[in-house]
């Protein structure tokens, strides 16, 4: 389908009108119009409420990550292992390696 027949022109929305003014009357559009509008404003605010829950969650997930590195360079320091300039795994292969050899 081509982008150009996918918009509506002057003659559908003439046609929307006169359909909804054939099934509501004119004494309901406003109503329509008014619950329309809400129903905008109420997903509008749920999707700011899951944007600020996705940016926590994100949020929560960064402090996990630092938090589980301060561990494993807590634990490497007190087996006497230089946790400086390695990676999370190769801290836990020293760690595992450390605990194994006091076993």
């Amino acid at each position: 389908m081509e982008i150009a027949k996918m918009f509506i022109g002057t003659q559908e929305i003439i046609l929307i009108i006169l359909v909804v003014l054939l099934l509501f009357g004119a004494s309901k559009i406003p109503e329509l119009a008014r619950s329309l509008g809400r129903g905008v404003a109420e997903f509008k605010k749920a999707q700011k409420e899951a944007e600020m829950e996705l940016r926590e969650l994100e949020k929560d997930i960064k402090i996990s990550k630092e938090d589980k590195r301060k561990k494993l360079e807590k634990i490497a320091r007190d087996l006497g292992i230089n946790p400086e300039g390695k990676s999370e795994e190769e801290l836990l292969e020293e760690i595992n390696k450390a605990i194994a050899k006091k076993s």
